[in-house]
């Protein structure tokens, strides 16, 4: 009868753990999008490592039209994200005290996908990660690369 319990009593502890592992892995996160390269996750302040993207007032030109090219960024990172999950990989921090980090959902890198859209530039003074996907979206004519832009970093000094 002692062991019978005892067993009982395992069976409810590993039940109880199992139970409170999913709960806290399926619980929602607080998710912002503040920019194509910069997201809060759960009150962190998260920028994506190795890649530039256009500022929110950025435009570019396509056929003689304006187009707001940082909104463009921003957009398609919201819907790629969608209802995901973010998982990001921490790197350090940057000098405004964000953390630098790639982010994934289902193992896909936001990073590389910017990028291979054309919404991103590869930040090769930090990285040269992202490169290849560059080229790709390059050699494709991939958003910004089908319009006449400046990149985000020589903007910056602009502006």
């Amino acid at each position: 009868m002692y062991l019978n319990k005892i067993n009982l009593f395992l069976v409810i502890s590993i039940c109880l753990v199992f139970f409170f592992l999913t709960y806290f892995d399926v619980k929602s996160q607080e998710l912002k999008i503040v920019d194509g390269d910069t997201i809060h996750l759960n009150s962190e302040k998260i920028r994506f490592t190795g890649i530039d993207t256009p500022e929110l007032k950025q435009t570019c030109i396509k056929d003689n039209e304006v187009i707001q090219c940082g909104k463009k960024a921003k957009d398609l990172l919201i819907k790629r994200i969608g209802n995901s999950k973010v998982n990001c990989i921490k790197e350090g921090k940057d000098r405004y005290g964000r953390i630098l980090a790639e982010c994934f959902i289902e193992n896909i890198s936001l990073s590389s996908y910017l990028v291979r859209n054309g919404y991103a530039f590869a930040y090769r003074k930090y990285s040269q990660k992202f490169i290849p996907d560059e080229d790709f979206a390059r050699i494709n004519k991939n958003g910004m690369w089908s319009m006449t832009f400046e990149f985000p970093w020589e903007y910056r000094k602009k502006n």
